[in-house]
């Protein structure tokens, strides 16, 4: 028996706090994946690349894309073995730590490798505040909360250009990422400070035995001396990438700062840059009986497989041209590696004694809550992506000018992700989410039809891109309400990952599919131009690859609203919260 007093309310003190808390970390997460996209030119300036080689930017917006979506099982299954709190509170760290790496990075490298670090962190909160919903609301009484999280997480990419854009008015791109760390902090102290000030019982209790004994507690002489290696590494990397003039410039004190290379400007390769990761080396040595356990019983290898086989798909696709290509660069190679790394996981799940995804999690309404987070991913990249290409193929419109055509639908997402949260008090998953996404593809059908002035009717068209937008939403709290709601208690984490991961590969897969038809029949078309040199017929042409991908997004709309049914018809039925708590301890 646990001496932890009973909790008899359905909404426990201080919970809409700490939901607000994580709640606006993803916001912030989620607006870093385009924050970039105005002050891409510059950061590149900053790497010192002219707008000549504007394309090696790429992997600056696709590094923090591949972060976010690799790491998403490991963190979701860190989520059911350590306390969600502390998961939020080293996504937040890493974010910081990540934000701090790409505001001072003067090369390349230096800066991916920042924002790899920031969608690493970043990426963590959205199924740890999900998980969390699910611990703070019992069953019956999640579907607000869940509808609040989905609509700051789609709020967020909104204003990501927008963010952006506001902060180039009044400092340079380095502005970005310093108000980040600023932000990140601020909710780092948010989120330790509500969790301190709840009373216990109403976080979520860690399985007894989850963390061995060895990993327990450190001595005081080893956690001193993790304190001193930490601080070492924290201002030995600080003076890494800082470089200040008064010491790089000095006769005394400079020779730490010159890189190894000579035709090498990197000052990460420097003795000053290796005793900096020196320093990081050892100090994961020392502290390696806290977190190595941890990560044994999440399977760490299992999850570097399924982290190889996402970020090979990730880099495949998200590195390619929409417009002129299905796959990227490294394609070829990096699919095959993929491949193999996906057989790998599925093997490390048959024989691992604890694998990533513990047997009996996918069950239930789980499995078709996957299927239509998969299917509204394409359904949502295909209108993200062709609405500003169908407004580039007007005469006049520039690209700033295409990106609020898609303002119209980006606002009324999140606006439908609270809206069907909200219904979720009275009715079920499927009844809210399979109407809304009925509704969806109608709307992409009707786009479909859409030629290269129609985007000029604002009325017609603001309505068409409402209601598409409000019918993805409304299905964005029912999939989680679902899929938690038969989830096992000790998976909520997995689970949450597993649906947000579903979702980004329908991104990115559907995305490629829809434009490799697309592209096939704009080829089809200009073949069959009688004058090849008419620019207008070939613009033309372009619209028939505009309405293939809105007439593929409208049939896994459609075939997303037909599995929604299976989320269930009726209200998820309300749970007792000490009776959920007792389910967990037990």
């Amino acid at each position: 028996m646990t001496d932890t007093p009973p909790v008899t309310s359905d909404q426990p003190r201080g919970a809409r706090a700490l939901l607000g808390v994580a709640s606006t970390a993803v916001a912030l997460a989620a607006a870093d994946t385009y924050v970039v996209v105005l002050a891409l030119p510059d950061m590149m300036a900053g790497a010192g690349l002219g707008i000549e080689s504007l394309q090696k930017g790429a992997p600056i917006i696709s590094g923090f894309l591949l972060g976010y979506i690799a790491v998403l099982p490991l963190i979701g299954r860190l989520s059911d073995l350590v306390e969600r709190r502390r998961i939020l509170l080293a996504c937040l760290l890493i974010f910081v730590v990540g934000s701090a790496v790409t505001a001072a990075a003067v090369d390349l490298p230096v800066m991916i490798g920042g924002r790899v670090l920031q969608g690493l962190g970043g990426g963590g909160l959205v199924p740890a505040t999900l998980a969390l919903v699910a611990d703070l609301w019992p069953p019956g009484r999640r579907g607000t909360p869940l509808g609040i999280v989905g609509a700051v997480q789609e709020l967020g990419s909104v204003l990501g250009p927008l963010l952006g854009a506001a902060i180039l008015l009044v400092s340079s791109w380095r502005g970005i990422f310093w108000l980040n760390v600023v932000l990140g902090l601020l909710f780092f102290l948010g989120v330790w400070l509500v969790g301190r000030l709840m009373p216990a019982g109403q976080l979520q209790p860690v399985p007894e035995g989850t963390v061995p004994r060895s990993a327990a507690g450190h001595s005081r002489a080893v956690s001193l001396l993790a304190a001193v290696l930490a601080l070492a590494a924290a201002g030995l990397w600080t003076l890494t990438l800082w470089a200040p003039d008064a010491l790089v410039t000095s006769i005394e004190y400079g020779e730490p700062f010159i890189p190894f290379a000579e035709d090498s400007s990197s000052r990460v390769a420097t003795p000053i840059g290796a005793a900096a990761t020196v320093a990081v080396l050892l100090l994961a040595v020392v502290t390696a009986r806290r977190w190595l356990p941890v990560l044994l019983r999440a399977d760490v290898l299992g999850a570097a497989f399924v982290a190889l086989a996402l970020g090979a798909l990730v880099l495949t696709f998200s590195t390619a041209d929409p417009e002129s290509e299905v796959l990227g660069p490294w394609g070829l190679w990096l699919l095959p590696v993929g491949a193999v790394a996906l057989l790998a996981f599925w093997i490390r799940q048959r024989t691992a004694a604890n694998p990533l995804i513990q047997a009996g999690v996918v069950r239930g309404r789980v499995t078709p809550a996957l299927v239509v987070s998969l299917l509204v991913g394409a359904a949502i990249v295909a209108i993200v992506v062709d609405v500003p290409l169908l407004a580039r193929l007007s005469p006049g419109t520039t690209q700033t000018d295409a990106a609020f055509e898609l303002v119209r639908f980006l606002v009324a997402v999140p606006v439908g992700a609270v809206a069907g949260g909200v219904a979720l008090r009275r009715l079920g998953p499927g009844v809210v989410a399979a109407p809304g996404l009925l509704l969806a593809g109608i709307c992409l059908f009707v786009m479909a039809g859409w030629d290269r002035t129609s985007l000029a009717d604002t009325v017609p068209t603001t309505i068409v891109l409402v209601l598409a937008g409000l019918g993805v939403g409304l299905a964005i709290a029912p999939v989680n309400d679902a899929a938690l709601a038969d989830a096992v208690e000790h998976a909520h984490g997995t689970v949450s990952s597993l649906v947000v991961v579903a979702r980004m590969v329908g991104m990115v897969v559907g995305l490629a599919l829809l434009t490799a038809v697309g592209l096939r029949r704009f080829h089809e078309a200009v073949a069959a131009l009688p004058d090849p040199g008419d620019s207008n017929a070939v613009l033309d042409a372009a619209v028939v690859q505009v309405h293939t991908v809105f007439l593929g997004a409208g049939i896994c709309s459609v075939v997303a609203a037909a599995v929604a049914v299976l989320l269930g018809w009726h209200r998820v039925a309300k749970v007792d919260r000490e009776s959920q708590l007792d389910s967990i301890r037990s």
